[in-house]
């Protein structure tokens, strides 16, 4: 079984989410399960790149489907440096008690050029979850 965790890596951009229940931002009994999630960036490769934008694809137990689409992540949109790191926290809500998240990011490298898509591994939302720790 997959965990609350991914780690994924393209074109020397590495993505890696670690999510966790939160039991005092929910509501079971009002349908509502909230779920904290941290990403880390890390631009492992040999030039710099800007995040625009992203894209994520939420699918809860019952096979509800929410696409969350916007410029930037939490107001930002971080340029990474080579060896350079990025990390912010999020939430999502959901109606059952599990769900998915995966999705991409869209990086340019410099002025001019396509925009690339960096993915985001598919992770697990669940109330089993282990907590966030510093090493995730």
């Amino acid at each position: 079984m997959q965990t609350g965790h991914s780690d994924q890596t393209t074109d020397g951009i590495r993505v890696r989410v670690a999510a966790q229940y939160l039991p005092e931002r929910s509501a079971p009994d009002s349908g509502v399960y909230f779920f904290v999630y941290r990403v880390r960036l890390d631009n492992e490769g040999e030039r710099s790149a800007q995040l625009m934008s992203r894209y994520w694809r939420i699918t809860d137990a019952n096979g509800e489907i929410e696409e969350v689409r916007g410029p930037g992540v939490v107001g930002d949109q971080p340029v990474l440096e080579p060896g350079g790191s990025y990390e912010y926290m999020s939430g999502s809500s959901l109606e059952t008690e599990w769900g998915t998240m995966e999705g991409h990011y869209d990086f340019v490298r410099e002025e001019g050029e396509q925009p690339f898509k960096v993915g985001i591994g598919r992770f697990f939302l669940a109330l089993s979850t282990a907590p966030i720790t510093a090493q995730d």
